[in-house]
């Protein structure tokens, strides 16, 4: 699994759009973890015991997410097309003593994908500007899913998996059955949520907006 930061993918207009976001944003916001994502981890995943679990971070932007889990006990991998994402995640496990626990890995994740098999995979608002195979990408993170292990999607409602089908407009929010339908990950998996909470988000200038969030946690059966 490649953790050099430094070494770039192939160039993609995406790790371009996500450098320039990151060059305008304070270093010190997004550091806490997405709140509905942890609501949904500490009831369905707990934190791991003695020798821990296996994590792995889908665009961990700021490292919020992957800090937390690192914090709990997860050895995680915190995956980001942008180098400089992944070196302010570095930084901050460094500064909380968790580096032994995070493990950057550069990834365009249309073209390349980290190794292994993850107790955890989470996903959260995994989306960009720039066109990509977006049911590809989801369906390879399920099937970095080890036997028993849960994947969690938070996106907003209009980037939905199943707005593939039906574009960005007049989104529904599905029932479990659709969900397994639209990833179609077979047989050997079972919707722990689905559900769609207003929140109140905060912006990197401090903006706030009631913002509707999908939450999507699948488990991979023990034994397919």
């Amino acid at each position: 699994m490649n953790s050099d930061t430094t070494r770039a993918p192939e160039t993609t207009d995406s790790a371009a759009f996500w450098e320039n976001h990151y060059a305008g944003v304070d270093p010190q916001w997004g550091t806490r973890p997405n709140a509905v994502l942890a609501e949904v981890v500490t009831a369905l995943a707990p934190a791991p015991g003695v020798g821990g679990g296996r994590a792995l971070d889908l665009g961990c932007g700021h490292g919020g997410d992957a800090l937390w889990l690192a914090s709990l006990g997860w050895d995680v991998t915190a995956v980001d097309v942008s180098a400089t994402a992944l070196e302010r995640v570095a930084a901050g496990a460094a500064a909380a003593g968790l580096a032994d626990r995070v493990h950057p890995s550069r990834h365009d994740l249309a073209r390349t994908f980290p190794d292994g098999a993850f107790d955890l995979v989470t996903a959260s608002y995994f989306h960009t500007p720039v066109e990509i195979h977006r049911e590809q990408v989801l369906r390879r993170a399920a099937e970095a899913v080890a036997p028993g292990g849960l994947l969690v999607l938070v996106e907003h409602a209009s980037l939905a998996p199943w707005s593939w089908r039906d574009g960005h407009e007049d989104v529904t929010f599905p029932s479990p059955d659709e969900v397994l339908a639209s990833l179609r990950l077979g047989d050997g998996w079972r919707t722990e949520r689905c559900h769609a909470p207003e929140r109140t988000a905060t912006g990197p200038g401090g903006e706030t907006a009631t913002v509707t969030d999908n939450v999507i946690a699948v488990r991979r059966a023990h034994q397919d």
